[in-house]
């Protein structure tokens, strides 16, 4: 029920969501560059590739979301979209990939996370 191919149907974009929400809908744009103590640091990707937590069963989302990161190549962001506030997540991403992945809170709204992922380099490779 509600697979379409062995794979999820889609989840219907709400039209009256707010922009944050609407962020995850589709591959949003990505500064080029962001300012960071007074240094200009280049964004390479023109794109954030999104990720939908809300759609992925827990217990298939962290190691979905990691993943989806470690596909991931320098300069390139993943637009990470959920229903609450994934600390432990976080906690977890940052002591895998330390400092090869930034994070950064688009939204922080009640019920509506928008986190970018920004890869800045692989040590792992």
């Amino acid at each position: 029920m509600g697979f379409q191919g062995g794979f999820p149907a889609p989840l219907p974009i709400i039209e009256n969501a707010s922009p944050h929400a609407q962020a995850c809908a589709s591959p949003a744009p990505v500064k080029k560059e962001s300012i960071v103590a007074e240094h200009t640091i280049p964004v390479l990707s023109q794109t954030a590739y999104p990720f939908d937590a809300r759609g992925v069963a827990k217990r298939f989302r962290h190691a979905a979301i990691f993943g989806a990161l470690s596909a991931l190549q320098p300069g390139e962001t993943m637009r990470f979209c959920n229903d609450h506030d994934p600390l432990p997540l976080l906690q977890q991403l940052q002591g895998y990939f330390g400092d090869d992945v930034r994070i950064e809170y688009i939204s922080r709204e009640p019920g509506e996370i928008v986190i970018d992922f920004h890869v800045v380099s692989d040590s792992r490779a």
